[in-house]
C-alpha cells in the first residue's frame, strides 16, 4: 500500500518495535495526526476471546465522559406517546413501518444509530439483513432496545458508543477528535477499557487484551503495553 509523505514523515515519530504506555500513545497519536481535517482517534483492541461461540461473545455500551466529536443522527422507532415522547428528547428521525421502505428500497442511511421501543422490534426485524450488516441493529445489550427512549438518546448525544468484536476478535471504536485535549482523549480511552474489561467472558482463558493500537484516521498505529492496562 503507498502512504503518502506526511504518513512517512509522521511515522518516523513512532518506534514499531515498542509498547507504549497510555500517555506516551495518545501523546503520539495526538502528533501524528497532520491531516487538514479534524482526525478521529480510534481504539484497536485484539482480545482472546473465539467469537464463532457464544459463551466468548462481547457486546456492549459505555458513555465516554468527553463524547466522540461527533454529530451522532439518531433514528427511533416508536408509535403513540413513545414517539412525541423521543422527539421531544431530540431524535433527528421518529417512525415505524413506514419507514422500512424507504430504508429497503431507496437506500436511505441518513443516521448513524437505531433505537426502538420493544414493541416495535417486530417491524424492525425485517430490517435485520440491511441493519445488521452495517452494525445498526437495535439490541438490548447496547440499551438501544427500550422503552426509556429519552435516556436512550441523552446518552447517545452525551457520547454513549458501542463495542462488540468482528469476525477476527477485534473491537474498534472511536475515542474522540485529534483536537481534543490528551486528558480528554485518556480519559475516554480509561473508561472503554475498564468497560471491555469487565465485560469478559468467563470462559476466555490465558490473556485477555493480547493488543491494543490506537490511531487517527490518516495516522500510523500507535501500540500500547497492553499488560499494563488489566
Amino acid at each position: 500500500m503507498k502512504r503518502g509523505k506526511k504518513y512517512i514523515e509522521a511515522a518516523k515519530a513512532i518506534d514499531r518495535g515498542n509498547l507504549y504506555d497510555v500517555a506516551d500513545a495518545v501523546s503520539l497519536v495526538k502528533k501524528t495526526a497532520v491531516a487538514k481535517f479534524d482526525e478521529t482517534i480510534e481504539a484497536h483492541i485484539r482480545t482472546g476471546c473465539d467469537g464463532r461461540h457464544a459463551d466468548q461473545q462481547i457486546r456492549g455500551a459505555v458513555v465516554l465522559p468527553h463524547g466522540t466529536g461527533k454529530k451522532v443522527r439518531i433514528l427511533v422507532f416508536a408509535k403513540d406517546a413513545k414517539a412525541e415522547e423521543a422527539k421531544a428528547a431530540g431524535a433527528d428521525y421518529v417512525g415505524g413501518d413506514e419507514l422500512i421502505p424507504k430504508i429497503q428500497n431507496e437506500n436511505w442511511f441518513e443516521f448513524d444509530v437505531v433505537v426502538a421501543t420493544p414493541d416495535m422490534m417486530g417491524i424492525v426485524g425485517r430490517l435485520g439483513r440491511v441493519l445488521g450488516p452495517k452494525g445498526l441493529m437495535p439490541n438490548p445489550k447496547a440499551g438501544t432496545v427500550t422503552m426509556d427512549v429519552t435516556k436512550a438518546i441523552h446518552d447517545i448525544k452525551a457520547g454513549k458508543i458501542e463495542y462488540r468484536l468482528d469476525k477476527t476478535n477485534i473491537i474498534h471504536v472511536p475515542l474522540g477528535k485529534a483536537s481534543f485535549t490528551e486528558e480528554q482523549i485518556t480519559d475516554n480511552f480509561q473508561t472503554l477499557i475498564d468497560a471491555i474489561i469487565k465485560a469478559r467472558p468467563a470462559a476466555v482463558k490465558g490473556q485477555f487484551l493480547r493488543s491494543v493500537t490506537l490511531t487517527s484516521t490518516m495516522g500510523p498505529g500507535v501500540k500500547i503495553n497492553p499488560m499494563k492496562l488489566v
